[in-house]
């Protein structure tokens, strides 16, 4: 079975991560699938005339409720449904992955993950725009929409009904993979590490970790996506409070700092000295984390944003520009400035070089932090659970809509029991390896059809931006609100 599960994370890698430049960029490697998340990121700010910058104050108006009407259809409200989208991008990547992609690309890796980070608003937009355009009311009060939805239905509407449906199924079964590796699987294991070191109970007993994380989550999901909302409304707030509340802490302490690691995050993102490759080795560091992290480009967060309860699709998809930047360029930018100014990614003592050389991205974290807060890694193993936590409730309704567009509304409770079980059997089994780095393939494999999805339904979201721009400016919208 191993043999299976390698031979086919193999096929996939070689398809996602063959080197664009074949060889020719010295001592580094241009994965396809970067170039393919960041291109279609710069087509769509450009198509899209940069509205992650026209729009970036109106959309705060429409989180905050300004155009909010109990006469809209959905279950859920914006703010939800972005706090539920969050849950499951804002994770281990924003402590592990930022600590990794600095270990290799050095301090410049910041640079461009942060120009990633504001260019993937617009992807976001793009997607969820399509998932708000394309949703479906089921007779049993839930919402089909996301990836499966617009791919299949829109590429309809373009005279590709066959194509459409086999992008939909593929995607739908990426998404399912996905949801049980990278949102289950991983989580567990990654947190039960961090869990274990804090409370020796869960190392001599980790199924225990399993059953109580089950046991909650279970208690959250059965509820369905409202469940879910609610919670991650109150959680997500929290956790990250928590994580930057230490974060800011540390900066103040070493406010004197902060100016000569801005300097060297600039200097390096040009001229770098840790990578091999030059600017293009850094600068893929710094896209990878970025698009990893955010998820924009890969579909997942449109079936969160799908149930919400706004008039205008475009009105959700301005929402969903802020999650690239929280998650990206607020959050991933501040572990990065902690990282920088403590020094800890040059690898100064034994201890530290060995985590370096070990790629341990969230011990190289924890360790940037105890510098400052000696008692941090508690504060760590609390985070990371929050963080693993959050994105297993998200994912599970991610990978239960993928299920039930397969299989029928009747069967999504079979997915919820799948999932569940999934994550006691994380804290049971030792050698997960190739089981996680195969589901890991089957999500950033959506990409490949959600984007090709993007590019053929383009113009229904730039219409309808169009559309709503030009009401937005004749203040129809403002006697809208009046008329209410």
């Amino acid at each position: 079975m191993n043999e299976i599960v390698s031979t086919i994370t193999s096929f996939l890698a070689k398809i996602l991560f063959f080197d664009v430049f074949f060889g020719q960029v010295e001592g580094t490697s241009v994965p396809f699938l970067v170039v393919w998340l960041f291109f279609g990121a710069i087509f769509f700010t450009i198509k899209m005339k940069f509205v992650n910058l026209r729009f970036f104050r109106h959309s705060l108006q429409i989180l905050m409720g300004k155009y909010a009407d109990p006469h809209n259809k959905g279950l859920i409200t914006p703010f939800q449904s972005l706090t539920t989208a969050l849950s499951a991008t804002v994770g281990l990547g924003n402590i592990a992955g930022v600590a990794v992609a600095i270990m290799i690309g050095g301090a410049g890796a910041t640079f461009w993950m942060i120009v990633a980070g504001l260019l993937n608003m617009t992807l976001k937009f793009t997607e969820v725009t399509l998932s708000l355009q394309y949703r479906k009311f089921l007779p049993d009060g839930t919402v089909m929409g996301g990836g499966m939805r617009y791919l299949s239905e829109g590429l309809k509407e373009k005279g590709l009904e066959g194509f459409g449906k086999a992008l939909a199924l593929v995607f739908a079964f990426f998404m399912i993979g996905g949801a049980i590796g990278g949102g289950n699987i991983f989580q567990v294991s990654q947190s039960l590490g961090a869990v274990k070191g804090e409370i020796s109970f869960f190392a001599t007993y980790p199924w225990a970790y399993g059953v109580i994380l089950a046991s909650i989550t279970g208690f959250v999901i059965i509820g369905g996506v409202r469940s879910i909302a609610h919670t991650t409304e109150k959680i997500v707030p929290l956790m990250v409070l928590i994580y930057l509340s230490a974060s800011l802490y540390i900066l103040i302490v070493n406010y004197a700092l902060i100016p000569h690691a801005i300097s060297t995050i600039i200097s390096e993102a040009f001229n770098p000295t840790a990578v091999t490759g030059g600017m293009i080795g850094v600068m893929v560091q710094g896209f990878k984390r970025a698009s990893f992290s955010s998820e924009a480009g890969i579909g997942s967060a449109p079936i969160a944003h799908a149930p919400s309860t706004v008039k205008y699709p475009i009105q959700q998809g301005l929402v969903a520009l802020y999650e690239p930047f929280i998650d990206t360029v607020v959050i991933c930018t501040i572990t990065a400035l902690v990282i920088v100014t403590t020094g800890v990614y040059s690898g100064g003592t034994p201890e530290l070089a060995a985590l370096i050389e070990a790629k341990q991205g969230a011990a190289l974290t924890s360790a940037a932090y105890a510098m400052t807060i000696s008692w941090f890694p508690t504060v760590l193993a609390v985070s990371v659970t929050l963080f693993a936590f959050s994105t297993m409730i998200s994912w599970s309704y991610y990978g239960e809509r993928a299920w039930t567009y397969i299989f029928g509304t009747r069967s999504s409770i079979i997915f919820k029991v799948i999932f569940l079980i999934c994550i006691v059997l994380s804290t049971l089994v030792e050698n997960l390896g190739a089981l996680v780095d195969f589901t890991d393939m089957l999500f950033l494999a959506m990409a490949l059809p959600n984007l090709i999805g993007l590019y053929i339904l383009r113009d229904n979201v730039k219409n309808a931006l169009d559309e709503y721009t030009q009401k937005l400016k004749s203040g129809e919208l403002d006697r809208e609100l009046k008329n209410k």
